[in-house]
């Protein structure tokens, strides 16, 4: 049957439609199913339908829309992008920090204001659809260290620590796709408990460089460090190292994971692509002149814009029904509010990060971590010397 002769018929069948009973109507529903092969909510459609002539305008089906991408897309689409691309549940939950924070940077957002905080995570997820970037991963760069694996135990299982202080430690090469020691590294730490996560340039992997580093990393930490787990790189596995760990009135309980075996530090491989692939890339750093200036950026800004203004997810249970694991995350927190509610901070540190957090605005934050980037960008693509 042609489709005009499909329209001639329901044409003819619309009117009586509109008269007939509730009896009637499926009757004649039943009909056009059997005769168009339509689906019932199909033949529903075209016999309550009307043609574009006679009703003048096309009848917009189901309720009015409330968030208007014309409206939201852009203000959106700038927080967004200055908290570095989160999901929408995560974007959900930085809101209430960075709509604020917006109307102090920019301009003030009348109406659109209460639609953004209202919004849910699913709805600024398919606002935001249309500008969503693909990013690739790369690969790692782990080289064993042998000397030391009597000596540090391997640690299993789920971590169990309710209080800050134990980290995950892990390396990032910054090798551009050639790995030849003659390049920056990054040492990326995460605290299990907050998620509070510190990052620190290295001019190489031997021990010393990495010794200085987690001594400046400790020092800028909001709490006391208590454990340290790694992978089996040489970095971590070493003698300077150990003996920094242990030879103190509280030594740190150092494990490591299991040789191949990165479920191990799941933890801090996550942070490995949000907080250094998706900042730094994967292009080579072979000057080391640009190795201070990372660390005062990872010092600064870039740390108090994660730490201060960025929500993370914590697996809150994991369970397996049937043939489906399910995974149960707690509500999506910055690690600054997680320091905060720990009962092991001290009172002086909450309040010195509280009224650093207040007097900061995380656009202002974001754009002094943009002018720092370029910045080594531009040392990065010097030749060294």
């Amino acid at each position: 049957m042609s489709q005009q002769t499909r329209t001639e018929v329901l044409e003819k069948l619309r009117p009586r439609y509109g008269r007939a009973g509730l009896e009637h109507k499926s009757k004649m529903i039943t009909q056009v199913v059997e005769l168009f092969g339509y689906h019932r909510k199909a033949a529903i459609r075209a016999l309550g339908g009307q043609r574009s002539e006679e009703a003048g305008v096309r009848a917009v089906v189901g309720r009015p829309r409330r968030y208007e991408p014309g409206v939201l897309l852009e203000p959106l689409k700038a927080i967004w992008l200055a908290a570095n691309q989160p999901c929408g549940k995560l974007l959900a939950a930085a809101m209430p920090l960075w709509v604020p924070a917006y109307e102090s940077f920019h301009r003030s957002l009348g109406p659109a204001r209460e639609l953004l905080l209202q919004a849910s995570a699913a709805t600024l997820d398919r606002l935001l659809w249309p500008v969503r970037a693909r990013l690739a991963k790369g690969r790692g760069g782990t080289k064993p260290g042998t000397l030391l694996r009597q000596q540090i135990p391997v640690r299993g299982g789920l971590w169990e620590e309710d209080k800050p202080g134990f980290l995950e430690l892990d390396t990032v090469a910054l090798c551009g796709g050639r790995l030849d020691d003659l390049h920056a590294w990054m040492l990326d730490g995460v605290d299990i408990c907050t998620t509070w996560v510190a990052a620190r340039a290295l001019e190489n992997r031997g021990e010393a460089a990495t010794l200085t580093q987690i001594k400046d990393m400790e020092a800028h930490l909001p709490f006391a460090l208590l454990g340290a787990d790694s992978d089996n790189g040489g970095e971590f596995l070493n003698w300077h190292l150990l003996s920094y760990w242990q030879q103190r009135a509280r030594p740190v309980v150092v494990t490591r994971s299991r040789p191949y075996h990165k479920d191990d530090n799941a933890h801090v491989e996550q942070k490995n692509w949000t907080h250094i692939r998706q900042w730094f890339g994967y292009e080579r750093y072979d000057n080391p002149e640009v190795v201070p200036l990372i660390n005062v950026l990872c010092q600064g800004p870039w740390g108090q814009l994660l730490n201060y203004f960025c929500p993370t997810m914590k697996l809150k249970e994991k369970r397996r029904e049937g043939s489906r694991i399910v995974r149960v995350y707690d509500p999506p927190q910055t690690p600054l509010a997680r320091v905060l509610a720990s009962a092991h901070v001290e009172p002086q540190t909450k309040a010195r990060l509280q009224a650093e957090a207040q007097g900061i605005n995380p656009f202002a934050l974001r754009q002094e971590t943009d002018r720092q980037m370029k910045q080594i960008e531009r040392r990065r693509l010097l030749s060294p010397a």
